[in-house]
C-alpha cells in the first residue's frame, strides 16, 4: 500500500451532538457516541526502549515517534527499520526496540506533525474539524487506536485489544445513554468483522444479538476491502514504500515481518471455511476447521471471482539459494548462472493466493515465500476465532450503510520475473492490469481479456471487492443518483423497487454528464424487518482521500440527523436537494455578481475576509437548514 492509502484501518463509532443542535429537535442527539479506530499505517507508533544509533546525532527513547518521524527516518534509517521491524514467524519485537501505538486523538489526526509534513500526513484532522464545527461533544469522539503491524490473533493476544474495544463501547454507552455508530476505514472494516466474530466466543449466545442492539446502532463501512486488495501482492512481492524515502526492497523487508501483511490478500468470493461459532458450542473439534470449501462457481469461473488473475510470474529453471542469494551470500556467489535458466511462466487466481498455493509454488525461488506461508497457516487459516480470508455476509446490525469511491484507474493483476538482484529486490513487475471504467488494459495502454465488473475501483482497492456489500441488500432496492455538489433537484434520477439476485451487481440505467461528479445511492426497499442497508457509490472518490471528502461527510451527517429525527417520513433522507450547510459550503457567484445559493447564504463581511467568497455566509443557523430533510 501506498503512502495515498495510509487510511486503512479505522472504525469510528460516530458522532454525539450536543448544544444548539440539541435543544431544537426531539431526536436526542446529546446520547449517540463514536469511536475511531484508525486503520493501516493511520495511527502514530512510538518507541518504547532506548535505542542508541551510531552515526547519526539521533537516536530513539521511550515515547519518540517512530511512525511516523521522517527526520529519524531519513537520518537513521537502520535504527528506524529496528523499532518497525517484527520478527515474522511470531511476530514479537525486535531484540533492541519496540514499539507501541499511541493513544488519544492526535494519534491519528496527523502522522508526522509539523508545518511542512502535518498537512502531508493527515488523516483524520479534516474530520474531526468537521465535527466540532457541528457543536460535538469532546467526550463524544473516542479515538482507539491500535498497532497495525500483527494480525487479529496477536492484537488480542498481546494487548487485549477486543477486549479493550468492548469495554470502549460499554463505556460509552454508560456515559452517553444511547449506542455508538461504528464507522469503519478500509483494514478498519477487517477489524470490526474480527471483533464481531470474537464477540460471539465471549459473550453467552442469546446475550450476543441484544449486546450488538444496545451498543450499536449503525455501521459505515467505507472503502471496505471485502474481497481483499490486489496491492498486498505488490508491497509482499517486490515493496512498496507508502511515499517514503527508503527503497522498494526495504519496504518489502519491513513489510513482510508484519502479520498484518496477509490481512488484505485477495481471496474468492466462491470459497469458505467451517463456521467456528456453531462448532465452538457444539463441541467440535476446533484444531482442523478452516479448510477452505469452495462451490461449483469456482470450478466454472476462470479467476475466482476477479477481473483476472492476480499474478502472472516467471520462475527460473535454475532453484536453490544460489538464484536469489541473501545481500551477505552475495560476495561470495556467481549470479552469472542465472541467465542460462529458460524462465516458465506461471498463474495464480484469488483462490490460489490465499489457500497457499502460489507461496508454496515459488518456496524455492523466493527466501520469503516460506515465512509468509507459515504467518498464512498459523495467524490466518488456523485462526480460532475467524479465518479473515473468507467472504463476509452481511453483520447482525440493525443499520448499515457501506460506501466506496469508484471509476478511478486501479490495479487488478500483475506480471513479475526475475531481477537478476539479491533478495529482497529479486523481483521487478514487468507489467500491471488496470481496470479502467468496466474496461482492462495493460500499463502500455493495450486492451486484455478478462472478467472486469460494470466499472472500476478507488485507485487502490478494485471494484468487485468494494461492492461486494451489495449482497448485503434485500430483494428490491431504490436506486437514486445525484451530483456530489450542492444541487436543485434538477440533476436527480430515481429508480424504484428494482429486483436484486443475491451474488449479482446492480447496474442502473442511469446517465452521467462528462463534467459532473455523482453519488448513486442502492437502498433496501424491503429488507428484513428492523434492518436497512444501503450502499452509496462515490465516483473518482480515493481510497484513502475519501474520509476527507465534504460531499461524504455531508451526507454521513444528513443521514444521521435525519435516523434519529422523531418526525422522519421516510427510510432514509431525501436525495431530492443539497444545499449549503456551513459558511463554508457558500461561495461567490462572478456570473450574477452575488453569492451563490441567495435562498440559504448572504454577504455578509468580517474583518480578516481576504476574498469575496470568504465573505459569503449562512443567512440561518444549520439547525433551520437540516430541517428541510426531514
Amino acid at each position: 500500500m501506498r503512502r495515498g492509502h495510509v487510511g486503512f484501518v479505522v472504525t469510528f463509532i460516530l458522532l454525539a451532538v450536543a448544544g444548539d443542535l440539541c435543544g431544537e429537535f426531539a431526536g436526542d442527539y446529546s446520547k449517540l457516541s463514536g469511536i475511531i479506530i484508525p486503520g493501516f499505517a493511520s495511527t502514530q507508533l512510538r518507541a518504547w526502549s532506548i535505542l542508541d544509533c551510531p552515526y547519526s546525532p539521533l537516536d530513539f527513547n521511550p515515547l519518540d515517534l517512530v511512525w511516523l518521524d521522517t527526520t529519524k527516518l531519513l537520518s537513521a534509517v537502520n535504527c528506524w527499520l529496528k523499532c518497525m521491524m517484527l520478527d515474522p514467524y511470531n511476530q514479537t519485537d525486535h531484540r533492541e526496540c519496540k514499539s507501541r501505538p499511541d493513544s488519544g486523538l492526535s494519534a491519528i489526526t496527523e502522522l508526522d506533525p509539523g508545518y511542512i509534513t502535518g498537512p502531508l500526513s493527515s488523516v483524520w484532522k479534516e474530520w474531526i474539524k468537521w465535527c466540532i464545527e457541528f457543536g460535538i461533544e469532546a467526550n463524544a469522539i473516542i479515538a482507539v487506536p491500535y498497532d497495525w503491524s500483527l494480525s487479529p490473533s496477536k492484537l488480542e493476544e498481546r494487548d487485549l485489544y477486543f477486549h479493550k474495544l468492548k469495554l470502549t463501547f460499554e463505556t460509552a454507552l454508560k456515559l452517553r445513554g444511547g449506542p455508538s455508530i461504528v464507522f469503519a476505514h478500509s483494514l478498519g472494516n477487517n477489524v470490526f468483522r474480527y471483533f464481531l466474530e470474537w464477540l460471539k466466543l465471549e459473550i453467552a449466545p442469546k446475550e450476543y444479538g441484544r449486546w450488538l442492539d444496545d451498543h450499536i446502532h449503525a455501521y459505515f463501512a467505507v472503502g471496505a476491502p471485502l474481497l481483499g486488495a490486489i496491492e498486498t501482492v505488490k508491497a509482499t512481492l517486490s515493496g512498496s514504500t507508502f511515499g517514503l524515502p527508503v527503497s522498494e526492497g526495504t519496504a518489502r523487508l519491513m513489510f513482510n515481518t508484519f502479520g498484518s501483511s496477509i490481512w488484505m490478500l485477495p481471496f474468492s468470493k466462491y470459497c469458505t471455511t467451517d463456521n467456528v461459532y456453531q462448532r465452538h458450542f457444539s463441541g467440535g473439534n476446533r484444531k482442523y476447521h478452516h479448510a477452505y470449501h469452495c462451490d461449483e462457481h469456482e470450478l466454472k469461473s476462470k479467476y475466482s471471482g476477479w477481473p483476472t488473475n492476480i499474478i502472472n510470474i516467471e520462475v527460473p529453471s535454475i532453484r536453490g539459494n544460489e538464484v536469489y542469494p541473501s545481500v551477505v551470500e552475495t560476495a561470495q556467489t556467481n549470479l552469472s548462472g542465472m541467465e542460462c535458466g529458460f524462465p516458465t511462466q506461471l498463474s495464480f487466481s484469488a483462490r490460489e493466493v490465499s489457500d497457499g498455493t502460489f507461496f508454496k509454488a515459488i518456496k524455492n525461488y523466493d527466501p520469503d515465500s516460506e515465512r509468509l506461508f507459515h504467518l498464512l497457516k498459523k495467524s490466518y487459516h488456523d485462526d480460532p476465532i475467524l479465518n479473515p480470508l473468507t467472504p463476509w455476509e452481511r453483520p447482525p446490525l440493525k443499520n448499515i450503510f457501506c460506501i466506496y469511491g469508484i471509476d478511478s484507474k486501479t490495479e487488478v493483476g500483475y506480471y513479475f520475473a526475475p531481477s537478476g538482484k539479491p533478495y529482497p529486490d529479486n523481483w521487478i513487475i514487468t507489467d500491471v492490469i488496470y481496470e479502467i471504467e468496466g474496461s482492462l488494459y495493460s500499463r502500455s495502454g493495450n486492451l486484455v481479456e478478462g472478467n472486469p465488473g460494470a466499472t472500476s475501483g478507488d485507485e487502490t482497492v478494485p471494484y468487485n471487492s468494494l461492492s461486494w456489500c451489495k449482497n448485503w441488500l434485500g430483494p428490491k432496492v431504490n436506486i437514486t443518483r445525484t451530483p456530489q455538489s450542492e444541487h436543485d433537484g434538477s440533476d436527480v434520477q430515481v429508480h424504484h423497487n428494482i429486483e436484486h439476485q443475491h451474488g449479482e451487481d446492480i447496474i442502473p440505467n442511469m446517465t452521467k454528464l462528462p463534467t459532473m461528479k455523482y453519488i448513486t445511492y442502492y437502498e433496501d426497499s424491503e429488507s428484513l424487518p428492523g434492518t436497512r442497508t444501503a450502499v452509496w457509490e462515490l465516483d473518482k472518490a480515493n481510497h484513502r482521500n475519501i474520509v476527507r471528502s465534504p460531499a461524504l461527510m455531508r451526507e454521513l451527517w444528513l443521514e444521521m440527523w435525519h435516523d434519529i429525527h422523531p418526525d422522519k417520513k421516510s427510510n432514509f433522507v431525501t436525495k431530492a436537494k443539497r444545499g449549503p450547510l456551513r459558511d463554508e459550503d457558500c461561495y461567490w457567484d462572478y456570473g450574477k455578481a452575488r453569492c451563490a445559493w441567495s435562498e440559504h447564504c448572504e454577504y455578509r463581511y468580517v474583518f480578516g475576509d481576504v476574498h469575496l467568497g470568504q465573505s459569503c455566509r449562512l443567512k440561518s443557523s444549520t439547525s433551520h437548514l437540516l430541517s428541510q430533510y426531514v
